[in-house]
């Protein structure tokens, strides 16, 4: 498509009319969380919890969160020769948020080969471009039975604080099984999306009939299971959702086929594209070389922040933008255009109008009722908000028992007993469905369940009140022997979350087995180095075309977990600042910086006293 029938500056403004219907005073404040009537949204439906005595010992590392960024660290633990690796996780198996959702249609958004860790050690080959949810739970299975990560695991096993003791140089774990461990390392990996979260819709809390929370399926009711089979006992039910995130466009289906009546509410329509997923083929995957995963990370990276490779290996939504961005500007330089900012961001510009327009343009294709075609538009750019891929969501309108409910972006009015209001309609609902997500911008002690307490007192809620403070995203001054697990201050690629973990994971174990190598009790970042790396994180927007541009366009966005309810300036979003190389930037230097055996930044000191 052309972008010279495009009029750019009449569709930034339709944009920014659409935002600004959902600008909400409240800000995250507009969720709540599932208490009282909705307090059992946080039990466990998957595994049943076995009484156990409280344990009161010691590990070398304890690592909380057995989801994959907690499974890549212990695997690159035991890698390094650190066995004495304890994983407490909250859910009765490893997997994190693959433990818990596992609401129909479940699957990957990111290609597998790139998506799923560890694939090379473990010899597994996914058996499609996007696995689904199974697939994706038994290879978090399968990592730490491997690496022997179940051996010493505590599940079904809350953390309810963290504590450094001064005088043994250890973290003392207290959980609600009545546990009190310490522990010389800690890692926290519990996940940017794991606290689930509920709309503070008036009423909420008067619905008489069936409710539940998408990370929290209840099968025993809709009938069906993970692995797709019918939810055969809604045939008679009237079945309502809210939500209509990446986890709403990938269940939807499976509910629209299976409903006797089936209403959707909407606030704010995602942008779907083509998935075009198709098996492994067998005989390509042998034939791959030995380092082909992080062959295939880089390639992934490289194209998806703008970068030059031979080849896409991935080919997907992802790297087909960035490369749209990316040949726009050297088409420029060809030409003799100067090579700007504002060019790379007029580039932006024009391949993300040309992408949406395609967009909308295939809702329009798929869609047989026009004025439901026209409310599944989005309005917004497309990494406004998490992009989605899928093949059946669209085509789900088409079924006469569906029914969009569109909101005009102010979200549903109210709830009673007996169903939802919108527009003064109101809509009668056996069964009322949350696909309302997890928790981002609160507090990080609140979305982990417990408080990290440093020394002196020092907590992290006080440490991060003024945003995210780090080295690398993982040391803290002030919080001796901790490392965070994550990609915000780091790679910050959130198109690829795992390879964040990977990455991380390589650096952990690496600076633990070198502690334990040359005898230091304590291994803390300084200030002046925290400091200094946050300075330069927070002067850049991420890296690479895409972060560099879009890091400026995040005020304008449609409001979501991606710029924190439209207020991105308030640096507690999903996407805040990382290398300024990009995550192919930050990968190298973590890389080197590894290699270097210096540890630039870190102190280790053994009685109190720094080690030459």
């Amino acid at each position: 498509m052309s972008t010279d029938t495009i009029d750019h500056e009449a569709l930034r403004e339709k944009y920014l009319a659409e935002r600004d219907k959902r600008l909400r005073d409240e800000g995250n404040a507009q969720y709540m969380e599932p208490t009282g009537r909705f307090e059992h949204f946080l039990e466990d439906p998957y595994a049943e919890r076995v009484e156990r005595e409280p344990l009161f010992d010691e590990v070398t590392v304890a690592i909380i969160g057995g989801g994959f960024a907690g499974l890549a660290t212990g695997a690159r633990l035991k890698e390094a020769g650190v066995d004495d690796v304890r994983i407490i996780e909250g859910g009765g198996d490893v997997g994190g948020v693959w433990y818990w959702n596992r609401y129909p249609g479940a699957m990957c958004d990111t290609a597998a080969m790139v998506y799923l860790p560890l694939l090379e050690e473990t010899g597994h080959m996914p058996s499609m471009k996007y696995v689904f949810g199974p697939e994706i739970f038994g290879h978090a299975k399968r990592i730490a039975t491997q690496y022997g990560l179940y051996d010493n695991a505590l599940f079904s096993t809350q953390v309810e604080s963290l504590e450094w003791e001064e005088s043994s140089s250890r973290w003392v774990i207290r959980t609600n099984r009545g546990d009190e461990i310490r522990a010389r390392f800690i890692t926290q990996g519990t996940g940017p999306l794991q606290r689930i979260k509920l709309p503070g819709i008036p009423g909420i809390d008067t619905f008489a009939g069936h409710t539940f929370h998408t990370a929290r399926w209840d099968y025993d009711y809709t009938g069906g299971d993970p692995s797709g089979a019918p939810l055969e006992k809604l045939a008679d039910k009237r079945v309502g959702i809210i939500g209509t995130g990446a986890t709403a466009v990938q269940c939807i289906p499976a509910l629209a086929a299976s409903a006797g009546e089936f209403y959707v509410f909407q606030r704010t329509p995602s942008s779907i594209d083509v998935r075009g997923n198709h098996p492994i083929d067998p005989e390509a995957f042998a034939a791959l070389d030995p380092g082909w995963q992080q062959k295939w990370y880089t390639n992934f990276a490289t194209l998806q922040t703008g970068g030059f490779t031979d080849e896409d290996l991935v080919m997907d939504g992802w790297t087909d933008l960035a490369k749209r961005i990316r040949d726009r500007v050297f088409t420029k330089m060809s030409e003799g255009g100067e090579i700007s900012a504002e060019a790379i961001q007029r580039a932006f510009l024009d391949s993300d109008d040309e992408k949406m327009e395609e967009i909308r343009s295939r809702v329009e294709a798929i869609v047989e009722d026009p004025a439901t075609a026209e409310r599944l538009k989005p309005w917004y750019r497309q990494l406004c908000k998490r992009p989605c891929f899928h093949d059946e969501y669209l085509q789900s309108y088409n079924r006469p028992n569906v029914t969009l409910v569109d909101t005009n972006g102010l979200g549903v009015e109210r709830i009673d007993e007996t169903g939802v209001w919108v527009n003064g309609v109101h809509y009668e609902l056996d069964c009322l469905i949350f696909a309302t997500g997890f928790e981002v911008g609160t507090e990080y002690s609140r979305r982990a369940g417990f408080e990290t307490v440093g020394r002196d007192g020092a907590t992290l809620t006080k440490h991060w009140a003024d945003g995210m403070s780090t080295l690398h995203g993982m040391h803290m001054h002030d919080f001796p022997n901790a490392f965070i697990v994550g990609f915000s201050q780091g790679g910050n690629l959130v198109s690829n979350i795992t390879h964040n973990y990977v990455e991380a994971g390589k650096t952990v174990a690496t600076i633990i087995a070198h502690a334990l190598e040359v005898g230091a009790d304590e291994v803390e970042v300084t200030e002046e180095a925290e400091k200094d790396w946050v300075d330069m994180c927070n002067g850049s927007g991420g890296g690479g075309i895409l972060g560099s541009v879009f890091g400026n366009l995040l005020v304008e966005c449609t409001p979501g977990y991606y710029n924190n309810e439209g207020r991105p300036q308030d640096g507690s979003g999903f996407v805040v600042g990382g290398h300024p190389g990009g995550p192919v930037g930050f990968f190298s230097y973590i890389d080197e910086w590894r290699r270097s055996g210096e540890f630039k930044g870190l102190e280790f000191r053994a009685n109190g006293e720094p080690l030459g």
